[in-house]
C-alpha cells in the first residue's frame, strides 16, 4: 500500500472517528449543539433565546414575590379598615346626647384610644423582608417584571395616624365624623390600588410564562436533538463504517496478493 493510501486510510477514519465521537456526544446530552464547532450561529442564537426566556422567568417570580408583598399589605389594612369601621360606630354612639353624659363619652373614648393603638401597631409593624409596607418610608417601589428588568411602580400606602387624620381624634370634645369617612375613604382608595396592582402582575405573569414557553420552543428546534433521526444516523454510520472496514481488509487482501504474485515472477 503506498504512502498516499495510508494517509487517505488515516484521514478517513480519523474522520469517521470525530463523528462517531460527536454521535455518542449528542446522544448522551440530547443536543445537537454541544460546542461552537457545532454550529456557530445556532449556538449564538440559541443563547440570546436563554438569555431571553431567563428573563422572563426571573421576571415571574419577581412578580409572584410582590404579589405576596401585596397581600401583606391589603390584609393589614383590612384590619385598619374594620376599626375604623369600630370608630364610626362609638363616635355615632358617642353623638346621642340624650343618653350618654360625659363620663359614658369618656368610657367610649378608651375604647377608641386602642382602636387607634392598634391601627398604629398596624402601620408601623407591617413589614415584608424586613421592609415598613404602611408607615410612609415605602412609598413607590419598582417591580422588575420584564425580561429585560423594566416592569411596574407600586405605590405602599401610608397609614398611621397623622396621615390618616385621627392621631387627635376624641369624642370627649367636639368632633367630626366626617374625619372618619376620609380615613375611611383614604385607606379604601389604597386598597383599590393595591388590588389593581396585584391584577396587572397577574398579567404580566401570565404573558411572561407564555412568551417564555414559546422562546424555549424556539430554542429547542435550534438545540435539541432530533432522537428518532439521531438514531437512524447513528445505524446508518455504523452500516458505513463496516463497510468502508470491510473494503479495506478486501483492499489489503488483493494488494498482498498481487504483491505475492509480483514476487513469484521475479
Amino acid at each position: 500500500m503506498g504512502i498516499s493510501s495510508i494517509n487517505s486510510s488515516r484521514s478517513q477514519s480519523l474522520y469517521w472517528n470525530q463523528n462517531m465521537m460527536r454521535s455518542y456526544q449528542r446522544l448522551a446530552t440530547g443536543k445537537k449543539i454541544n460546542s461552537a464547532a457545532d454550529n456557530a450561529a445556532g449556538l449564538a442564537i440559541a443563547q440570546k433565546m436563554l438569555t431571553q426566556s431567563n428573563g422572563y422567568d426571573m421576571g415571574t417570580r419577581n412578580a409572584a414575590t410582590s404579589q405576596d408583598m401585596i397581600n401583606v399589605a391589603e390584609g393589614s389594612l383590612s384590619t385598619v379598615e374594620d376599626s375604623l369601621q369600630r370608630i364610626r360606630e362609638l363616635s355615632i354612639q358617642a353623638s346621642n346626647d340624650a343618653i350618654y353624659g360625659a363620663d359614658d363619652r369618656a368610657a367610649i373614648q378608651q375604647e377608641i384610644e386602642g382602636l387607634k393603638s392598634s391601627i398604629s401597631d398596624a402601620a408601623r409593624n407591617t413589614q415584608f423582608n424586613g421592609k415598613n409596607l404602611l408607615d410612609g418610608s415605602m412609598g413607590s417601589s419598582h417591580v422588575a417584571s420584564g425580561p429585560d428588568g423594566s416592569g411596574m411602580d407600586i405605590n405602599m400606602p401610608n397609614s398611621v395616624l397623622e396621615s390618616l387624620g385621627i392621631a387627635d381624634y376624641d369624642v370627649t370634645k367636639d368632633f367630626d365624623i366626617s374625619v372618619i369617612d376620609n380615613a375611611l375613604e383614604k385607606v379604601s382608595s389604597a386598597r383599590s390600588g393595591l388590588g389593581a396592582s396585584y391584577n396587572r402582575l397577574s398579567y404580566t405573569m401570565n404573558y411572561n410564562s407564555y412568551a417564555s414557553l414559546n422562546v424555549t420552543a424556539s430554542r429547542s428546534r435550534i438545540e435539541d436533538l432530533d432522537y428518532g433521526k439521531a438514531v437512524s444516523d447513528k445505524q446508518k454510520q455504523d452500516l458505513l463504517q463496516e463497510y468502508r472496514i470491510m473494503m479495506q481488509k478486501k483492499q489489503q487482501t488483493e494488494n498482498g496478493r498481487f504483491i505475492q504474485l509480483l514476487k513469484f515472477q521475479s
